[in-house]
């Protein structure tokens, strides 16, 4: 059985395998779920600059710690770098702030957010600054920079010498990327977080990851449940309520949610399930007292249909009045 709580990457350092994603989760509320979040048991969150909750996350941590839940060195935080920072003057301005607005010295996971490189926005301007150039003439769009993914990985790379990172990262790339960031990476990156359930399994992605040494992370791991209200998903899509997940889940007396978190997991990645409420934030982490059987795991796996939720060549056109594709 796959029950180890704690994934180990190329360096050495230990991940915890089930965070807290932090994704839309209202500022107003991010800070009493962070700090019930650690009180149950979650050790990892998943933040980013652009969900726009980091000074309440930030809140949430120092509370933890001063009640005498956790430590910070118990603790694993990740968090990305939006695309309007890819140039390597702004990577540390931008790595600066994520930390003051979480109230931390150290990152113990930068991620490049997306391979998508747009004109810098100023601080001062706007922050979170989004994907419009613009929101008041919205009709402009979106407006690309043209910043070499080396340029930013070499930032990243200086941030790690400066004590700010532990670990750096990139997310939402395709193996053709990763190979070239490869090749010319000083520091490899040491995790991949991508959109991963059974709608879509990645295999060959997540295969060469792992003869790389690259951590996957999933995100979005229980499907389809957070793009409802974002009109990027239908209800009928609903991995938690398909009947073969719902069988499986009987056999085990374990929710769906739960095999689905437990299929991430057992299939070698981490997952970073999101939760507001305390009932589904113990369920989320507890998945490590079953095991799927092979027939089962590759009964989720023919599952697979490739179905991208979150997917930038889609969503930002409907949304942002601009084309950019990323995976294919």
């Amino acid at each position: 059985m796959n029950d180890s709580t704690e994934a180990t990457l190329a360096s050495g350092s230990a991940m915890p395998t089930v965070g807290l994603g932090l994704w839309k989760i209202e500022s107003d509320q991010v800070e009493s779920v962070v700090v019930e979040a650690i009180r149950l048991g979650y050790r990892h969150l998943d933040s980013a600059c652009d969900y726009g909750n980091e000074t309440g996350v930030g809140r949430g941590i120092g509370r933890a710690i001063d009640a005498g839940l956790c430590t910070r060195d118990d603790l694993w935080v990740t968090s990305k770098l939006w695309n309007t920072y890819h140039r390597r003057e702004h990577v540390p301005l931008a790595c600066e702030r994520t930390l003051r607005d979480l109230g931390l010295d150290e990152l113990d996971l930068y991620l490049i957010h997306f391979p998508i490189a747009l004109a810098f926005i100023d601080f001062e301007k706007r922050y979170p600054p989004g994907w419009f150039h613009d929101p008041i003439r919205p009709d402009e769009g979106m407006r690309s920079a043209k910043v070499p993914l080396a340029e930013t990985w070499q930032a990243m790379e200086d941030l790690v010498r400066r004590g700010l990172v532990r670990h750096i990262g990139i997310c939402n790339m395709n193996c053709s990327l990763i190979r070239d960031l490869l090749s010319y990476a000083s520091i490899r990156p040491e995790v991949l977080q991508i959109e991963r359930h059974p709608y879509l399994v990645q295999e060959k992605l997540l295969r060469y990851c792992h003869t790389e040494g690259i951590m996957v992370t999933g995100f979005s791991p229980l499907g389809a449940q957070s793009y409802y209200t974002l009109g990027m998903a239908d209800p009928q899509e609903s991995l938690l309520l398909h009947p073969l997940v719902e069988q499986i889940a009987r056999a085990h007396r374990k929710t769906t949610a739960q095999v689905l978190l437990r299929w991430g997991v057992q299939g070698g990645t981490c997952v970073v399930p999101k939760s507001s409420q305390p009932a589904r934030l113990v369920e989320n982490i507890a998945i490590f007292d079953f095991e799927l059987s092979m027939d089962e795991m590759s009964s989720l796996d023919q599952l697979d249909r490739g179905r991208r939720f979150n997917d930038p060549g889609v969503f930002a056109e409907k949304a942002f009045h601009t084309f950019v594709p990323i995976y294919e």
